[in-house]
């Protein structure tokens, strides 16, 4: 009976005192302990014990610095768990973790086919359980009758949970660089959530709990379904693997997310792989002579080098590689593109509608983006041609995190020259290159950088005695972080630089080295906030620095009779901070509202002269000289700058648009020549030269026919501009110390209608596009000497009422098919001599009104053989061949026309670029 009762007395002191130790509070640290260690210092420091998978930890990346003093088990738990996908159950001093779901202690009173109680707001409460759904069908993408029993977990499962939809979000990548993909459908399979992916490669889609598929489509990408269990809120990336079987049949697309859904009009993107079909001079792929098929986008003639967008000057034109600035976008007189078209991934053309995160110009912005590298393995292409050859190599540095794509192009057409008939041009060359490197580096989940370096050089010499020498140069930083899935942001730097030179070698003493140079560098950050489902914010702010030295011309002879010129270099600042929200109000209804204010300041070492008001700018009227210290504010201009775009669905296929866009302009391209020359130079506003500004009004009608076969768009816009800079007779631009004695500004006007017809499938695609535009400039004053016109509206210089293009392919077989372009355009302005007349024993020459009459309509004819190598996958090197004539019906199409007095005759002759067909052939390769 002792010993019974002692017994006894032990089991119940040995259970008081394990009572009694066990406790479920515990005091411990942490400082930048990752998940198992907290785990691991927990279990040290108590009597808990923890039950998990050590395999979920090795992509946790959860960090915490945290201090508990006697806090209860469950509590600390909850706090360090929070921001990760792991729930736990305790049950005496055991804690199992679980990875997403919720382990419960009794079943759902719906288990067995009870009705679920419901909130307040009539929504069922209910855990996810797998068994639900073990009839599903089990699929693999790549192969359909191989099983795959992989399902993803996404999200944290929280008890008691509310939501009929979760958000599901990522990255959809693809090909062999791993780019971001634009335009990917993603959807729940079988139902009606569905979305597409932004051009950064997002998206977000609402998805219902539990089981469910959730797939890609695309043309050029192999389907990828993925089966997905939704406990909450998560993130799931893709990779597309190349479809290579497809071959390209759309040409020029429209952002397909834009076209249907979108509320901005006028934006248009090109993307490279598609346009290896169209025939262009000297076989070249180049995306920006693309562009000129398209409607609204202009050139003053063949060979310019300077884009005329809905009406726009040259200058008014962003052409940004990479976030920073291409001052010079062309090569050789504007035959080439200076871009390598083996290193560029696509360019956004936004001529109606411009986003407010850009501003800087009028008219139009090309956001051209390059290639990432491969970060997996060793890639090339390449090409070689009459004229040019390319080269693009791409690497990874550390695999599976950072790349490298290199590419370069160099011409060699001297031998075209030599080949003339002209003994003057034989003598003459022509040459250029570039050279592009982009790396890229993924830092981690939430943080990557990359950076572009890009230089391109021209040299040319039309006789023997000048060297014309120019040059781009341009790199950029981008740091992207991700706060959280809802906030995303880039901190952008970036600097441009574009130069000239003329070396004037002649056997006299009168030699000269001639130049000019601009630099600007720039810094921004640009934020993206998903603040709902009817809100997505973007808000940024950018600053930038111009330094300009407007010329210098220095004497090689000592003994030369030529005075050294070096015109006062030219600073200053231009910022801008803006903010947008793309608002979505219901199904049919989207705006995107943006607002941007922007600032300049001119800054000093400067000396400017002062005019006497309501007198003509000239050297007669100067009153004062007035000179400003370095970086002191000579003048500051800004205005707010309102972007407002609206889309209405009048049917699930058929949308209107409409928008309203202010901006300013405060740089300036100064030319004497019809159309952009590479000696033309760029000019701050300051005390005498005032920014430019521009309202434009757009009206949109997109229609797609035949289940999307068809995209029929309609477009109208009207811009009215201020402070639009002309010349006056005769004006001299080169090395003038006193620029404005020589400029007017008026006022500009331009409106036109814009037709587009694409098919992108099928045997025969391609686009037709039709416009008929006026762009129209008023140079009025109260002195004659600053009226042009008699004060009226007048052709701009690059007036073209009627243009016409055709793009079209007939695809034979998977391998061979055959490309056209078609051209028209009516003759741009001139100024005719009609008359002369004789005055103190010398003949003068009477001329029309400015731009009164035209040269002939342009129309051309180019025709091209498209030949792929066969599509096996295991194979050294892919190849593409492609046999083009440019300018098939030999068409004399004038360049320009000017007028000589021979013998006391005033004669007409006119130049001409292509006046033969120009036939090619080249070869790309891709390995």
């Amino acid at each position: 009976m002792k010993k019974i009762t002692l017994l006894l007395f032990l089991f119940v002191f040995q259970h008081i005192t394990y009572s009694q130790v066990i406790s479920d509070k515990v005091s411990v640290e942490f400082k930048n302990a990752n998940l198992q260690t907290v785990i691991q210092n927990i279990e040290q420091s108590s009597y808990f014990k923890f039950y998990f998978d050590e395999k979920w930890f090795e992509t946790d990346s959860t960090i915490i610095s945290k201090q508990f003093k006697e806090v209860r088990i469950a509590e600390v738990l909850d706090e360090v768990l929070q921001n990760t996908s792991f729930n736990f159950y305790i049950s005496g001093n055991k804690i199992i973790l679980t990875n997403n779901s919720v382990i419960y202690n009794q079943l759902p009173d719906d288990y067995f086919g009870i009705p679920l109680e419901k909130d307040e707001n009539g929504v069922a409460i209910a855990p996810v359980f797998y068994q639900q759904y073990d009839s599903l069908k089990r699929t693999n993408t790549r192969n359909p009758n191989k099983n795959t029993k992989e399902i993803i977990a996404i999200g944290k499962e929280v008890k008691n949970q509310k939501k009929e939809t979760y958000t599901l979000s990522g990255y959809v990548r693809g090909g062999k660089n791993k780019e971001v993909l634009s335009n990917i459908l993603v959807k729940i399979a079988g139902t009606k959530f569905a979305t597409t992916t932004d051009k950064n490669g997002y998206y977000k889609l609402q998805v219902p709990p539990g089981m469910s598929m959730v797939e890609t489509e695309t043309f050029s990408y192999d389907k990828v379904t993925k089966k997905i269990m939704v406990y909450n809120d998560g993130t799931l990336n893709f990779t597309l693997i190349d479809n290579v079987n497809q071959l390209d049949e759309v040409l020029v697309k429209t952002n397909k997310n834009k076209n249907a859904k979108a509320a901005i009009t006028g934006v248009t993107t090109i993307d490279t792989e598609g346009i290896k079909n169209v025939p262009l001079v000297l076989g070249e792929r180049d995306i920006l002579k693309v562009a000129l098929t398209l409607p609204g986008i202009k050139t003053a003639g063949e060979g310019s080098s300077g884009y005329n967008v809905r009406g726009g000057k040259e200058d008014q034109n962003l052409f940004l590689l990479d976030h920073a600035v291409l001052y010079n976008p062309s090569h050789f007189f504007g035959f080439f593109t200076a871009l390598n078209p083996y290193t560029t991934k696509k360019v956004d053309i936004y001529k109606g509608s411009i986003p407010a995160e850009f501003g800087g110009r009028l008219s139009s912005v090309f956001d051209i983006t390059s290639k990432t590298g491969n970060f997996d393995k060793f890639q090339g292409e390449g090409g070689i041609g009459p004229a040019t050859s390319n080269l693009m190599i791409s690497t990874p540095i550390i695999k599976g995190k950072s790349s490298l794509i290199i590419g370069g192009r160099a011409s060699y057409s001297d031998w075209i020259l030599k080949s003339l008939d002209d003994e003057k041009l034989k003598n003459s060359q022509a040459s250029f290159y570039d050279l592009i490197i982009r790396y890229n580096h993924k830092i981690n989940a939430n943080n990557d950088i990359e950076s572009t370096l890009y230089y391109s050089k021209d040299k040319f010499s039309v006789s023997s005695d000048s060297l014309y020498k120019y040059s781009n140069r341009l790199a950029t930083l981008k740091w992207n972080h991700s706060f959280n899935e809802k906030n995303k942001g880039s901190l952008i730097f970036t600097n441009s630089e574009y130069k000239f030179n003329i070396d004037y070698q002649t056997e006299g003493m009168n030699s000269f080295d001639f130049g000019y140079k601009i630099n600007e560098t720039q810094a921004s950050v640009k934020m993206a906030y998903l603040f709902n489902e009817k809100h997505k914010f973007s808000y940024g702010i950018s600053s930038k620095l111009y330094a300009i030295d407007p010329g210098y011309l220095n004497p090689k002879n000592p003994e030369s009779t030529l005075i050294p010129i070096d015109v006062e270099k030219e600073k200053g600042l231009e910022s801008a901070v803006y903010i947008g929200d793309n608002f979505k109000i219901n199904d049919k209804l989207l705006l995107d509202l943006g607002l941007r204010y922007s600032s300049f300041a001119a800054l000093g070492k400067s000396t400017q002269r002062i005019y006497e008001q309501n007198l003509p700018i000239s050297d007669a009227t100067v009153i004062e000289t007035k000179t400003y210290a370095n970086n002191e504010i000579i003048k500051k201009y800004g205005g707010f700058e309102p972007r407002i775009a609206v889309r209405y669905f009048l049917t699930a296929d058929f949308s209107v648009r409409a928008s309203y866009d202010k901006t300013y302009q405060y740089i300036h391209l100064l030319s004497n020549n019809t159309t952009q020359s590479p000696t033309d130079i760029w000019k701050l506003s300051d005390l005498n030269v005032k920014p430019e500004s521009a309202q434009q009004f757009s009206l949109g009608f997109y229609k797609n026919l035949k289940n999307d076969e068809l995209e029929l768009s309609l477009e109208g816009y009207y811009k009215n501009s201020k402070n639009i800079l002309d010349y006056k007779v005769g004006a001299d631009l080169l090395l003038n110390e006193n620029i404005e004695t020589e400029l007017l500004q008026g006022q500009g006007k331009a409106y036109g209608i814009e037709v587009l017809l694409k098919k992108q499938e099928g045997r025969l695609n391609g686009w037709l596009g039709y416009t008929y535009s006026r762009s129209l400039i008023k140079l009025n004053s109260q002195f004659n000497e600053e009226k042009v016109n008699d004060g009226k509206y007048f052709a701009s210089n690059f007036d073209k009422p009627h243009d016409f293009s055709a793009v079209l392919n007939y695809r034979f077989t998977k391998r061979y098919s055959f490309s056209s372009n078609f051209i028209y355009q009516t003759g741009r302005p001139i100024t005719y001599p009609i008359g002369k007349y004789d005055y103190g024993n010398a003949q003068y020459t009477v001329y029309s009104d400015r731009n009164k009459f035209r040269i002939p309509d342009y129309y051309r004819l180019d025709i091209g053989i498209n030949i792929e190598g066969n599509h096996k996958i295991k194979k050294l090197a892919h190849s593409f061949w492609n046999i083009s004539v440019y300018n098939v019906l030999g068409r004399n199409n004038p360049y320009s026309v000017f007028f000589v007095t021979d013998k006391g005759q005033i004669k007409a002759y006119k130049t001409s670029i292509f006046a033969i067909p120009i036939p090619s052939i080249t070869y790309n390769f891709k390995f």
